[in-house]
């Protein structure tokens, strides 16, 4: 059983997220959260150089990288259940895997969240250099699972076309989304696989 991290395991932060790329902007004088967005090897790349990349001054940097922390930790939260889910995948005998697309701050700060400890096999963008869609991250987790792919589940919302990249490879894939909510991305609103509204739920799909 494989999962992602953002809005599946974790909810994204929107005020904090608000909150921090105010703050950075205030120390360093420019719009720093349209460049941010623009960088689209921030999910690839360490965060240092990205920084320096758009602009932010030296001197600034360890500031920026404090705020940046300060966000993440306020996101590594749990959602409900899903702790104790993926505790009882592995006492049912299953290994279980993270994919994630996110910057370096999320794997620095891993090791003091709630999910330490907890997975088979982590795969972080950043430090495997790639993101989803590209089939070589999924392979990547299987083969640390020590599974093959048409074995394997994969958990997500659907951002960065993840699910049907999963479902090319060769896993099943599963869209989770709020209830009572249509899924965030367009994309996946007309979803014709299966859905979760809470991560417990997967259990009833192993």
């Amino acid at each position: 059983m494989i999962f992602d991290l953002w809005e599946t395991l974790i909810d994204w932060n929107h005020e904090a997220n608000t909150r921090m790329h105010t703050r950075v902007r205030e120390r360093v004088g420019f719009d720093f959260h349209e460049r941010w967005n623009r960088a689209t090897e921030r999910y690839t790349t360490p965060v240092r150089t990205v920084l320096a990349g758009v602009g932010v001054p030296a001197d600034a940097i360890e500031d920026v990288l404090s705020y940046r922390a300060e966000f993440v930790r306020t996101c590594l939260v749990p959602r409900a259940g899903a702790v104790d889910t993926l505790k009882e995948l592995r006492a049912r005998g299953l290994k279980v895997g993270l994919i994630t697309v996110c910057t370096e701050d999320v794997e620095l700060l891993w090791p003091e969240s709630e999910f330490a400890g907890l997975f088979d096999a982590e795969i972080f963008s950043n430090a495997i250099g790639l993101s989803k869609p590209d089939p070589r991250i999924y392979l990547a987790c299987c083969e640390q699972l020590g599974v093959e792919p048409g074995e394997a589940v994969f958990v997500g919302d659907g951002a960065n076309d993840e699910l049907e990249g999963a479902r090319r490879v060769g896993l099943r894939p599963i869209l989770i989304h709020k209830a009572g909510e249509d899924p965030f991305w367009p994309e996946v609103r007309t979803w014709d696989g299966l859905r979760v509204t809470s991560i417990p739920e997967v259990l009833e799909h192993v």
